[in-house]
């Protein structure tokens, strides 16, 4: 686990003063992973919620959680926790968003808002609506922000800050129920895009989920290799293997689910990506210096877009400390 020490210096905390009114009366927080501890952390010390009710499926994790005091209650069931919430907020992998609809659908409150943070949209959408009932807002989101640790213990409430919050409002979407969980999102320190489900989808593919792919892929290729051993992988690793680790650390079961569900668009990426991996190693064996000097220009100036938009540091190991990991 990641020490509370080391959290507090990756992000310095900017979230301001807290808001003279919560948004909302009774937040309900389903899965208490890294996104799920963040958002506790997050109202609590912005009072975006009067009271946060937590509940996880894992007992270990629902001790955790009372252990750390970021939720005012930890409910034993999901339907327990969202009994009188007026907003409801999915932190579970997304294979399991269908699921834990079923149970609380019943339990739902009428004009509640029921939320998600799950990186796949469409698929999420198909799984959860069918047991909501009438009266209740479903607005979906992603919040494109995260670490490679997981658990109640890795949240931290500046996670959100000058990152993008995407939300997916299905066609018919309440537009003052769209608005509040803006809202909500804004003064979590996010800025808020809305999209698409099925553009979403495609988007993430292209930016998250194929470079996490190529980064297991990589690893894995590393760790196989038969003429390097795994101790000189690991001594000798550049700054690039490091990186590439460092996403291919993230939580398994959560990005399995992420690939499963999302593999029309990860799977069209991927093909456009193995056309332009052909094209390089066409440059490579011909010797086309131009070529590549041509390429790496251009992905250069993507690198520096993301600076320019504050999405990363322009410093040196991604503005990474000694002795972050």
């Amino acid at each position: 686990m990641i020490s509370s020490s080391l959290r507090a210096r990756r992000v310095p905390d900017r979230l301001g003063a807290p808001l003279n009114e919560p948004l909302f009366e009774r937040l309900a927080l389903i899965g208490i992973g890294l996104i799920g501890s963040s958002l506790a952390r997050v109202a609590r010390s912005k009072g975006l919620a009067r009271t946060i009710v937590a509940a996880d499926a894992s007992g270990e994790v629902r001790a955790k959680t009372a252990e750390l005091a970021i939720a005012d209650k930890v409910a034993e069931t999901a339907a327990a926790a969202v009994a009188g919430a007026d907003l409801v907020i999915l932190c579970a992998p997304v294979g399991a968003m269908g699921t834990i609809a079923q149970e609380i659908g019943p339990y739902l409150a009428p004009g509640a808002i029921l939320s998600d943070v799950g990186s796949v949209k469409a698929s999420i959408i198909s799984a959860v609506a069918p047991h909501l009932p009438a009266g209740v807002h479903f607005v979906p989101a992603h919040p494109v922000a995260g670490t490679e640790y997981s658990g109640p213990e890795a949240g931290f409430a500046t996670l959100f800050l000058n990152r993008w919050c995407i939300l997916t409002p299905p066609d018919g979407a309440d537009p003052k129920a769209v608005e509040r969980l803006s809202a909500f999102w804004r003064a979590a320190g996010a800025n808020v895009e809305i999209m698409q489900p099925a553009h979403h989808d495609l988007v993430l593919a292209i930016t998250s989920h194929v470079p996490h792919l190529i980064a297991y892929n990589i690893v894995g290729t590393a760790a196989d290799l038969e003429e390097v051993t795994r101790s000189e992988v690991i001594k000798f690793s550049a700054g690039g293997f490091r990186d590439f680790t460092r996403i291919a650390a993230s939580d398994p079961i959560m990005w399995r689910d992420i690939f499963l569900n999302n593999k029309e668009a990860v799977l069209e990426m991927l093909g456009r990506f193995t056309e332009d991996l052909t094209a390089l190693q066409r440059m490579i064996r011909r010797g086309d210096g131009q070529g590549l000097s041509d390429l790496f220009t251009r992905t250069r100036a993507i690198r520096r877009g993301i600076i320019e938009q504050g999405q990363e540091t322009a410093a040196p190991d991604f503005g990474r400390r000694a002795g972050e990991r």
